[in-house]
């Protein structure tokens, strides 16, 4: 669902995925974008600029290629759940803040013209499972980077939808991301691997961040 790559071990990320074959159906995040420009030069506005700066600086030319072809949504006919479209943030953008609280005419402008039954989308990394616009919306958390909960975050889809958490040994984690070329691997490890961030805490901070958003 987007933001696959943008942390202290991309490469081998990107590695361990792309072994996968087509098991694995990707899309792209803001991060995605982001990561690509740094890679060619450009400058990144906004706060994840250095990170994308960095973890550029540790693919090569093939990372980035198969980066930037990603789409921004696909469509797959899940068992029980029929059409279902996945993207990182909207449909329509690959940055839109749309929270599980999020204002009903919000989310029915950003699921206009959507023909699938169900939406499965990632971006604020915090997980929920609600109706709305007439459609089901997933957000399944994150893997590499939860919310308001430890572990890994994932959702399990057909016939039914269950979001799922599987627990891992965050101090191992953490040692090996330390441990990787990421300038900032400690740092990282430390804020996003054994410190944990608070639902109220994630909501407070990205209803600004969508409070400013056209």
């Amino acid at each position: 669902l987007g933001d696959i790559a943008l942390g202290p071990m991309p490469a081998e990320t990107l590695d361990r995925l792309a072994a996968l074959g087509d098991r694995a159906v990707w899309v792209h995040g803001n991060c995605e974008r982001e990561m690509i420009t740094a890679f060619d030069g450009g400058d990144v506005p906004g706060p994840n600029g250095a990170d994308a700066a960095a973890s550029a600086g540790l693919i090569g030319r093939a990372h980035r290629d198969r980066l930037d072809g990603l789409p921004l949504t696909v469509t797959l006919d899940i068992d029980g759940l029929g059409p279902t479209l996945f993207c990182h943030a909207s449909p329509r953008r690959d940055d839109e803040m749309l929270l599980v609280d999020s204002p009903p005419e919000r989310w029915a402008a950003a699921l206009d013209g959507v023909d699938a039954g169900v939406v499965v989308c990632g971006h604020t990394h915090m997980p929920f499972d609600r109706l709305t616009a007439g459609r089901r919306v997933v957000n399944p958390s994150s893997v590499g980077m939860p919310y308001g909960h430890p572990g890994a975050g994932w959702a399990l889809l057909g016939p039914d939808v269950t979001l799922r958490r599987t627990m891992y040994d965050a101090r191992a984690a953490a040692e090996i991301i330390g441990a990787s070329r990421h300038p900032g691997g400690q740092q990282w490890a430390a804020e996003y691997v054994l410190n944990r961030y608070s639902d109220t805490e994630a909501l407070e901070a990205f209803t600004a961040i969508a409070r400013d958003q056209p």
